[in-house]
């Protein structure tokens, strides 16, 4: 685990709500409200899917060099999460769904992506417009975690703890 990871992780009180957290992301309810969460490729996620189930989710862009870094790492993480307790889920921020069909084809990405519900999702994490931006929410639903700027693969393939936690 890196220091930022480390860092991240011991402001969020490992997972738990802490002072610094909430003057830094605003205060979120506990646990998450999940919405019903529309994906790009029409299905619907509905709240209740996210019962004792850890999430990471990714705000990104196509257009974003970063996020292309990050997303690599994203996806082996995704793929590493079948059969846990944990759901991957990215955000893109761009405005058409075929501009990032294609992106996600052409990288090989096969995470659920939502485009409908970013602004919404981000809105109700009370983040900052920096992407990407990694969020982990554990399986009782506390938000313990947001990273902006682009992960190491570590970090990111740290997640998968969530998926014991809580």
């Amino acid at each position: 685990m890196t220091q930022r990871l480390r860092r991240g992780l011991l402001m969020a009180g490992a997972l738990a709500a802490c002072p610094a957290w909430a003057q830094r992301v605003g205060p979120v309810p506990t646990p998450f409200p999940w919405p019903d969460i529309t994906l790009l490729d029409g299905s619907v996620l509905p709240a209740a899917a996210w019962h004792d189930t850890a999430a990471v989710l990714v705000f990104w862009a196509t257009h974003c060099p970063f996020c292309r870094r990050h997303n690599a790492h994203v996806e082996k993480l995704h793929r590493a999460a079948a059969g846990k307790r944990l759901r991957v889920l990215g955000f893109a921020t761009d405005r058409d769904a075929q501009t990032v069909q294609r992106y996600l084809l052409a990288n090989g990405y096969t995470f659920p992506v939502s485009l409908v519900d970013s602004e919404t999702m981000r809105l109700r994490l009370a983040l900052r417009r920096t992407i990407p931006t990694t969020v982990g929410i554990s399986r009782d639903g506390r938000v313990g975690l947001a990273l902006p700027g682009e992960m190491f693969e570590e970090d990111v393939m740290g997640m998968l703890r969530l998926a014991e936690a809580g």
